[in-house]
Parts: C-alpha cells; sequence; structure tokens
C-alpha cells in the first residue's frame, strides 16, 4: 500500500512539475512574443508595389517609404512587381511570408481584378488583412496636346462621336482602374476609342509623353508633375468638384458627365497571418506618417487626400468597392482570358 501511495504521490509531483514546466515554457513564449512584437522592426521591411515605378501606386510609395524610415528607423523596401494590371505582384504578396516583414500596397485595381481576372492565383479578401486607406485621387482625363489639340473635353467628344475609332487610350494594364474608367466613358459619351493595355502607369505615361498613344484615363496622382510641367494636358477630373491642386481643370460635372466619379485609391494590406500586435504597430507608423508635413505637401501636391479610416472601416470599404466594381464591370461588358 505503502508503494502504491508512493507511486501516487510521484505521479502527481511529476504532473504538478511538468504542469509548471509547461506554464513556465507558455510564459516564456508569450514574453517572447511580446518581445518581438516590441522590438518590430528590427531589420528592413519590404512593401510589394505591383507596378513598374513611374505609376500612381509608386507616387506615393516613395515618400511613404521615406516617412517610415524617419519615424520607425528602419528602412521600408520598395519592391516594385509590375504585370497582369497590378494582379501579379499581388499573387506574389499573398505567398510572402507573414512574419510581419511583408506588407502589400494595393488600390482600386486589386478590387476590380476579381470580377475580370477569371484565374487569379489569390483572392483578396482571403489572403489578406486590409490595414489602412493611405490615398485616394480622382481619375483624370489627360492627353498629349500634340495629338488631341482639342481645348476641351466637350470638343473631343464631338470629335470622337464623328469618328469613331480615331483615337486611342492607355490603361496601366486590363482591368486597371484606368482602363474601367476608359470603358466607362465611353459609355457615358457613347464613343468607341481603342484601348491600349500597359504594365503599370509609369509605362503608359511615357508613352502619352512620347506621343505614342493619344489620350490616358489616370489617376491625378501620377499624372501631376506630367501636368503642370506641361508634358501633358488634363482636359477633365473626375467628380463633381474641381481639385484644389488644378483649379483649373474642369470637373466631370461641369463637362456634362455627372455620373463619371472614378476615384483611384491606394491601400495598404498585411499577408494573412501576420501577428495581430505588428498589424497595430504598422497601423501606429501609418497614423505618425499621415501626421507628417512632409507627406501632407507631397499628397496635396498630387490632389490626394491621406486615408482617415480605421482599419474596420477599411476593411469594410474594400468588400463595398468589390461588390461596387463587379456592377460596373458586367455593364461594359469587360472581359479578359488569362
Amino acid at each position: 500500500m505503502q508503494d502504491s501511495w508512493a507511486k501516487s504521490v510521484g505521479l502527481q509531483r511529476r504532473t504538478l512539475l511538468g504542469s509548471a514546466g509547461a506554464l513556465l515554457a507558455a510564459g516564456a513564449s508569450g514574453w517572447t512574443g511580446m518581445a518581438q512584437a516590441s522590438e518590430w522592426p528590427s531589420r528592413p521591411v519590404n512593401l510589394i508595389v505591383p507596378f513598374p515605378a513611374g505609376g500612381g501606386t509608386d507616387t506615393f510609395a516613395r515618400p511613404f517609404s521615406a516617412q517610415f524610415a524617419k519615424t520607425s528607423g528602419k528602412t521600408l523596401v520598395i519592391d516594385n512587381r509590375g504585370g497582369a494590371g497590378g494582379t501579379l505582384g499581388a499573387s506574389i504578396a499573398a505567398k510572402a511570408a507573414p512574419d510581419g516583414y511583408n506588407f502589400f500596397m494595393g488600390g482600386t485595381h486589386h478590387v476590380i481584378a476579381p470580377s475580370v481576372y477569371p484565374k487569379l492565383e489569390y483572392d483578396l479578401e482571403r489572403d489578406f488583412i486590409p490595414l489602412a486607406l493611405l490615398a485616394s485621387v480622382p481619375q483624370v482625363v489627360v492627353v498629349n496636346p500634340k495629338k488631341v489639340t482639342h481645348a476641351s473635353l466637350q470638343a473631343l467628344v464631338q470629335d470622337l462621336r464623328a469618328n469613331p475609332g480615331k483615337y486611342n487610350y492607355a490603361s496601366a494594364g486590363p482591368g486597371s482602374s484606368h482602363h474601367l474608367a476608359g470603358e466607362l466613358f465611353k459609355l457615358q459619351t457613347k464613343t468607341q476609342i481603342t484601348h491600349i493595355p500597359y504594365k503599370g502607369a509609369g509605362p503608359a505615361l511615357q508613352d502619352l509623353i512620347a506621343g505614342n498613344v493619344d489620350m490616358l484615363f489616370d489617376g491625378l496622382g501620377s499624372s501631376a508633375q506630367h501636368i503642370k510641367g506641361g508634358r501633358i494636358k488634363a482636359l477633365m477630373v473626375a467628380g463633381a468638384k474641381r481639385n484644389p491642386a488644378f483649379p483649373d481643370v474642369p470637373s466631370a460635372a461641369e463637362c456634362g458627365l455627372a455620373d463619371f466619379t472614378v476615384t483611384t485609391w491606394y491601400g495598404l494590406w498585411a499577408p494573412r497571418g501576420t501577428p495581430a500586435a505588428v498589424q497595430q504597430q504598422m497601423l501606429d507608423e501609418v497614423r505618425k506618417i499621415g501626421a507628417a508635413e512632409d507627406i501632407k505637401a507631397a499628397w496635396a501636391k498630387n490632389g490626394a487626400d491621406y486615408g482617415q479610416l480605421s482599419q474596420p472601416q477599411f476593411a469594410a470599404m474594400v468588400q463595398s468597392e468589390i461588390q461596387r466594381w463587379a456592377h460596373v464591370v458586367k455593364a461594359a461588358n469587360v472581359k479578359i482570358d488569362s
């Protein structure tokens, strides 16, 4: 009986010691996780930008990256991965390690993509966590002034109606917001313009400036400095009001297109599985960056607004935008085979 009692006590002692060890291990693990979160970022952070340098996303990613270095003390590396209307970079970002050192800067293109690309290698809602709205700019109709000499949008529309197919327009790629803006414009003006897709707004802008294409539907952010430099001409800015950065450019409503309200926006996502503590720390950095005078000046210069949405509000916006653009795609009968 004593042997039985001794064995029982020994078993209880081992169980208690095992439980204590487990608690200590869990505590150590918790402290390690907290330490890792508190030390973030301890090395450079990677930001995948799914378009080539010189486009709208890049226009905002570069100053954002520079300010991140000032506020966090670590580098935010811009990783340009252009192709397939921004979906190639999104696919790469979806497969990136969710370790708190990989983030994705997408936007309007990526809420359109599910409706136009039948075989995406990622799911925006399943594979990513929406974090923050970073910038929002209206679309603008810009032309090469040597190829399109009309002084107003109304005059251009008259020419387009009289000469179907006479002009072409560039976009940042099939299924991009530039593409959908062009198709929406064609629907509302009852005109025919040939679509020429590029691998990003940067290359499209360069060909517009060079005179290889006639016009472009672009986010104001990437076109702003070229408009100011006189290399391209803005005929209309989307929406009901003129943009404060370009007060001489008429709004769509003034041009008789009250329903042409196309906005290009850019947001920040994390690969799903990114630690919640790191997500919060990145959100804190986003707020600090938005409060910096350099960022306020850069955004204002490009006619943009810095995002003020909470994380849940941005997540709801992404869902709403996916549904909204699905209706536009259906109405415009936009189809992409690949």
